[in-house]
């Protein structure tokens, strides 16, 4: 009978395998983590305190937007319009005689 007396070296422990790491890093990793998540919520505009309330501000907020931006793109067209159309219209009228046929 033939025992190996070599020793296994020790895997990592409970904690360490449950954590995904040593219980030092993991802490340092979900602090950085969670003030990158925190700046990019507050500059949207979630508050911590009544995160419900934000949620509702956030669709709010994109719902007016969508509105904004269809009311910004129609004012710039009507602007732009009214040099371009008498333009084209009086191009095309007083440009007969450069048409090709």
């Amino acid at each position: 009978m033939s025992h190996d007396s070599r020793e296994l070296p020790a895997g990592p422990g409970g904690l360490t395998r449950f954590l995904g790491g040593s219980p030092l890093s993991v802490a340092f990793r979900l602090i950085l983590l969670s003030i990158l998540v925190g700046v990019v919520l507050a500059a949207i505009g979630f508050d911590p305190w009544n995160i419900i309330l934000s949620i509702r501000l956030l669709f709010r907020r994109l719902w007016d937007l969508g509105f904004d931006a269809v009311n910004w793109l129609w004012r710039y067209f009507l602007l732009g319009a009214v040099i371009v159309v008498p333009i084209w219209l009086l191009s095309r009228i007083f440009g007969g005689a450069q048409r090709r046929y």
